[in-house]
């Protein structure tokens, strides 16, 4: 196998870590032409892809066409009240009609978990999966993982929490694969009715107590309380998740290491899952998140475009 023969990113889960240390170093290498006067190199020159959103996303989406524009590939958006499929089409339809249009890549967003991989199955551009239902966030996790690299330069005994809505968010499941396939020892923590009964069979450690989460964490992810996912009555209220699990500055100054790093996928729920204070002090690397996704995301378009131009057969 070469370095990268993969066709598709549908998730982490089946990614190697080889794989992965891929991506991280493709992303590194292209972090740098954002910084540049001119932001753009010919890599995907002549390429076009697809944004395909139906849900609404402003970092993931602004993220994707900002790195297919900085590699020189053309983009079309479509989302669900723009295309046929408010119209009654069926979404293999629509999609079928997609490729016949002689596109190379279609970055796809859905509430429905599974439906990239479905994708991939019938249509020949290469597929990335942005987001699916409560599934898997594969590029999320990546921008998170290449973060805490910046940060903390390696992963092998790195201790990492994920705090908040673990049962709703596509996002844990992208860091858990990614993280423990590079070596890193992760917690998650939330109430009890946020984690998913059998999380523990993904190798996590799994508490209630955001304490006992802090302590000797080297990172933590907080995730945003998923109102739009969630039937009612899983806490009382927002504002005792907020006191109970909401990360603070006087719980980082009482509990956590003094070089703990705070990262967050945003959107945030001010005050409720994560004081400003915290998202904008000195611990948190949230904004240095979203730079950080344009750069992965270019490499992700990058390997999976140079795999489909070399019409390698993935294993």
């Amino acid at each position: 196998m070469k370095e990268w023969d993969r066709t598709d990113l549908l998730s982490l889960q089946e990614l190697s870590r080889a794989e992965i240390e891929l991506i991280l170093k493709t992303a590194a290498s292209f972090k740098e032409v954002s910084t540049r006067s001119v932001k753009k190199v010919p890599t995907l020159r002549g390429k076009t892809i697809v944004l395909s959103f139906f849900e609404p996303s402003t970092r993931t989406r602004s993220s994707f066409e900002l790195a297919a524009k900085r590699l020189s590939a053309d983009t079309l958006t479509m989302t669900s009240s723009t295309s046929a499929i408010a119209k009654g089409e069926t979404y293999k339809d629509t999609f079928k009609t997609i490729e016949a249009m002689q596109v190379d890549a279609i970055v796809i967003r859905h509430g429905s978990s599974g439906i990239a991989q479905q994708l991939a199955a019938y249509v020949a551009p290469a597929i990335i999966n942005a987001g699916d239902g409560c599934h898997e966030h594969p590029t999320q996790g990546l921008l998170d993982l290449f973060t805490i690299q910046e940060r903390k330069k390696s992963f092998d005994g790195l201790k990492v929490s994920i705090i908040g809505d673990i049962a709703h968010s596509r996002v844990a499941r992208s860091n858990i694969w990614g993280l423990n396939k590079l070596g890193a020892a992760v917690t998650v923590c939330g109430p009890r009715p946020l984690l998913p009964r059998d999380i523990d069979r993904m190798g996590v450690e799994v508490t209630t107590d955001l304490a006992a989460a802090l302590k000797d964490a080297d990172v933590v992810n907080v995730l945003r309380i998923q109102r739009e996912r969630q039937q009612a009555g899983l806490f009382p209220s927002l504002r005792e998740y907020a006191m109970l699990y909401g990360i603070s500055r006087e719980k980082l100054e009482k509990y956590a290491r003094p070089d703990i790093v705070v990262m967050h996928p945003g959107p945030m729920n001010p005050g409720i899952e994560i004081t400003p204070d915290v998202a904008e002090g000195p611990f948190s690397v949230i904004f240095d998140q979203v730079t950080n996704g344009i750069a992965v995301r270019m490499a992700v378009l990058y390997l999976v475009m140079q795999a489909n131009e070399a019409d390698v057969p993935q294993e």
